[in-house]
């Protein structure tokens, strides 16, 4: 049971419905996400959970499932299903490409089923193939044309009808002519076409001249346009032959149509599978976007959160600020859970995330909170809470409250989850309290689970001395009287009234006033309410300090324990490689001594022979000697902005964006980095000719790069994503090859896409120019290039 009935709107839960509809790509999928219910059926939503997060593994992995011709087949089905009706060319090929989209699927999930494997049970029932797309493929082309090819007598009709349009064309350039001649035309008019047939434009004075029929005039009535008798005949057979491949067409249309007929089981199956993996894909992307986990699933009711965050605060936050994470704890033990704190303190946006993130699991969607929660199923969700903004609720009555009381106590049980904002307010504070509190004793009888903020001393009390429901403080900064939003369970919070009050500027004695009428008791519990969190404030900031410099001295002793390995492993290698260096040069020293000694007897100590052993010795001294060490410096100040550098040692180059200090941002295709400058090299001509030679040597065939490469890139109809990388190889390729002009084809459309293309464009140094192609070869939905 879900109450009341605009749950939905209360706790913002129809503003993720349209953001997972934004998110989804058919309006098929959009279906989907309004049939999304809660459910209680504990298996049912870990599977929903599942496929959840398996589509959101496939994000973050980048793989690459199909995401393209996702169409709602809603209109199709209808007209494939009546008998003697037909789908349009048009509708035929976006069919056949939606097919092919859901074979691709089919194919990517077949290969991945045991990483992925219930989006694998999904696409088990499509038994769809590529040759039920295959048979529109080969009567329609790319155009959505019913091919010539389609029957031997579409193709016989088209080539008789091409055959008179020539005729009839060439017919009428010779009377076209012969009126230019005699003056009857209008200067600078052409033969056009009126209601489907070819006429001559003449000027109204002659029209006599010429035998045949007017079909229209200009709007100033000095032009009438004439069909020749002549042309009248050729006109006629042309209109019969256009006719006669309509019905053709139709012919064929319907005979493809009848075939589809005969697999609508299989299509329904097909379509209603792609419509499901839209609607998967839709929260998989809202679940990245709200950085969502895949909690803990009980069977029971259980309610023990880490980190949690309310969805739409965190992604209007976002950008502006960090928002506080929520720990919350219910148990079997305490189920309810007693919120007090200051105005505007967060208590109402903490019982709102308990009811949405409970809501959103339910309803099979993965929840920003630490996957290590645990989140247990409730068979109903009872909520009664008022949005202080609006003027409808602000007019609500202390007996619209009541009656929400009411049905929580008789529809409550074990199992059941209340979230009750502001318990008790709206009438005199005395009774208030006293039925609240009453409430409460109820609720905890029938063991009910639950969340209720409240200002009443009453019942923070009643909270600290009845077993089974627990106080929480949303914590307060009574320095700076701001709120922390930080949920502190286990002890009650202040109001902050009067101190807000003091801040706001009340009179002194207007607030000693207040003081007096509250009395000693009450101010007294403020304040040892007060002094207990600033007491816990400061334990918590010392703990965590303390966790902090364990978690330092951990990471410096580890640190010390691994360099000094390290050092001990290097030392005995650099004593190893010494002892062999010194055994081989006394060996070579031994053997040179041995050699001096016999040449100094054989020559008998001539003073020629003996200073020529001297030196022999002297240079073996020298090989002795420590080498002296030599420092090289790397100039930086050859490179710039706007160069295209390689790191060394490796091929990719990239494009220096910036330069600050000794670090450069290089654009390496799609990827931005940040290296040490040097660790870079500019590309030259030599540079351009060892990546060259390496590319040849690493098996990458120039020749044939520049046999295959054309100098056009069509990229009409591609996403941002695929853009940048096509034009990145593209102009790698020809910058590689010396190409020295190139063209991008983009088409016109609104622009988006030209200025796209334009601006990455400008990213590349190597680019002279770029402007728009000659108007008679495509105008401004072609850029051509020309290359340095």
């Amino acid at each position: 049971m879900i109450y009341p009935n605009e749950f939905e709107d209360k706790l913002g839960f129809v503003q993720i419905r349209q953001k997972l509809k934004a998110y989804c790509l058919s309006d098929s999928g959009a279906t989907w996400v309004d049939r999304m219910r809660f459910s209680t059926e504990v298996d049912f939503i870990r599977i929903l959970l599942k496929q959840n997060l398996e589509f959101l593994q496939i994000l973050e992995k980048g793989e690459p499932f199909p995401s393209r011709y996702f169409f709602d087949p809603t209109e199709w089905i209808q007209k494939i299903t009546l008998e003697g009706n037909w789908l349009e060319a048009d509708e035929f090929l976006n069919l056949a490409y939606s097919l092919e989209t859901i074979i691709a699927c089919k194919a990517f999930l077949n290969k991945s089923k045991e990483i992925y494997p219930e989006l694998y049970k999904l696409v088990e029932p499509v038994a769809v193939t590529a040759s039920l797309a295959q048979s529109v493929f080969i009567k329609i082309d790319d155009k959505a044309q019913v091919r010539d090819s389609a029957s031997p007598d579409l193709g016989r009709l088209r080539k008789k009808l091409r055959d008179e349009q020539a005729r009839l064309r060439k017919l009428a350039d010779q009377i076209f002519r012969t009126a230019v001649e005699e003056k009857w035309v209008p200067e600078g008019a052409l033969p056009t076409i009126r209601e489907g047939r070819v006429v001559i434009p003449l000027q109204a004075e002659h029209k006599r001249k010429l035998k045949g029929f007017i079909l229209d005039e200009s709007a100033t009535g000095q032009t009438v346009f004439m069909e020749p008798t002549e042309m009248l005949d050729a006109n006629n057979e042309i209109r019969d032959l256009e006719h006669a491949e309509k019905r053709e067409v139709i012919r064929i249309l319907k005979e493809l149509t009848d075939e589809f007929r005969l697999q609508l089981p299989v299509l329904k199956t097909a379509f209603q599978f792609l419509a499901q993996i839209d609607f998967i894909r839709a929260k998989a992307k809202f679940s990245q976007e709200i950085h969502a986990e895949h909690p803990i699933i009980e069977k029971q009711p259980e309610l023990v959160w880490y980190t949690a965050k309310h969805p739409l605060l965190y992604l209007s936050l976002k950008g502006k600020r960090e928002i506080v994470p929520l720990n919350i704890e219910l148990d079997q033990q305490d189920r309810l859970l007693l919120v007090s704190g200051p105005n505007a303190g967060g208590k109402s946006v903490c019982l709102k995330t308990v009811g949405l993130l409970q809501y959103m699991v339910q309803c099979g969607l993965l929840i920003p909170v630490s996957e290590r929660s645990r989140v247990g199923i409730f068979q109903d969700i009872l909520l009664d809470i008022g949005d202080q903004q609006s003027i409808e609720n602000d007019l609500s009555t202390y007996s619209s409250h009541l009656r929400n009381m009411k049905t929580f106590i008789q529809s409550a049980n074990s199992k059941s989850l209340v979230l009750m904002d502001e318990l008790g307010s709206g009438t005199d504070p005395n009774f208030g309290g006293a039925i609240a509190q009453a409430i409460l004793e109820e609720l905890l009888r029938k063991r009910v689970w639950g969340v209720a903020t409240t200002h009443y001393y009453n019942l923070k009390l009643f909270a600290g001395q009845r077993q089974g429901i627990r106080n929480a403080a949303m914590r307060f900064d009574d320095m700076n009287l701001e709120p922390l939003y930080v949920l502190d369970i286990g002890k009650p919070g202040s109001s902050f009234a009067l101190e807000i009050a003091r801040k706001i500027g009340l009179p002194q004695n207007t607030l000693q006033e207040a003081e007096k009428l509250v009395g000693k008791d009450l101010a007294g519990f403020e304040k040892l309410v007060r002094s207990l969190e600033k007491e816990k404030q400061l334990l918590t900031e010392k703990t965590k300090k303390l966790e902090r410099h364990e978690s330092e001295l951990k990471q410096s002793l580890t640190k010390y324990q691994t360099l000094s390995t390290e050092l001990e492993t290097r030392k005995k290698e650099i004593i190893n490689k010494a002892k062999e260096e010194a055994s081989n040069l006394l060996k070579d020293t031994n053997r040179e001594i041995e050699k001096t000694i016999r040449h100094i007897r054989a020559n008998q100590a001539h003073k020629q022979e003996t200073q020529k052993v001297r030196r022999n010795l002297q240079s073996l001294t020298q090989r002795v000697e420590p080498l002296p060490v030599k420092v090289e410096k790397r100039t930086e100040g050859d490179l710039k902005d706007g160069d295209r550098v390689r790191i060394i040692g490796q091929d990719s180059s990239g494009v220096i964006l910036s330069i600050q200090g000794k670090n450069a941002t290089v654009q390496f295709g799609e990827l931005k980095s940040v290296a040490k400058l040097d660790k870079l090299e500019k590309i030259t001509g030599t540079v351009e000719r060892e990546i060259a030679t390496k590319l040849r040597t690493s098996g990458i065939n120039v020749h044939e790069k520049r046999t295959n490469f054309s100098d056009t890139l069509d990229v009409r109809g591609k996403r941002v994503d695929e853009l940048f990388s096509l034009l990145d190889q593209f102009m790698d390729t020809a910058i590689l090859l010396g190409q020295g002009e190139l063209k991008v084809l983009h088409g016109k459309g609104e622009g988006v896409l030209r200025k796209v293309v334009r601006d990455h464009l400008k990213r590349y140094k190597e680019v002279a120019s770029m402007k728009d192609e000659h108007i008679e070869r495509g105008g401004d939905g072609i850029t051509v290039i020309v290359l340095k």
